[in-house]
């Protein structure tokens, strides 16, 4: 099986306005996608949330700055490491990732022999 980068994408802002109950239903649904996984064929190999862009540090040409280094609407906000057979199942494991404040991008791992 191929590895696809499943990437989340959302509004730091939207999350800053959450209420509680957006929490949970966030968290649940996050809870749940390791089921939507297995039943669309695929597997979860890891996966993390990021903490604020606030938190970031930025390398460019030996410059170090704090924070992120463009400002945008939607933030990497974390990310799943997924097996699946193909691209066609890795899109379909990626419309299945909760992103209510954004989306989601899927990139294949690159392997070198």
């Amino acid at each position: 099986m191929a590895q696809y980068l499943i990437l989340i994408y959302e509004s730091e802002e939207a999350y800053a306005a959450a209420t509680p109950a957006d929490y949970a239903n966030i968290t649940e649904a996050h809870n749940r996608f390791p089921e939507q996984v297995a039943a669309l064929g695929g597997s979860i190999v890891g996966g993390n949330a990021l903490q604020a862009t606030t938190t970031a540090t930025s390398i460019r040409a030996d410059i170090v700055t704090d924070g992120p280094f463009v400002e945008t609407k939607e933030v990497l906000g974390g990310y799943y490491l997924i097996e699946a057979t193909d691209l066609d199942q890795a899109l379909a494991i990626g419309r299945a990732c909760p992103a209510q404040y954004g989306g989601v991008e899927v990139r294949p791992i690159m392997v070198f022999s």
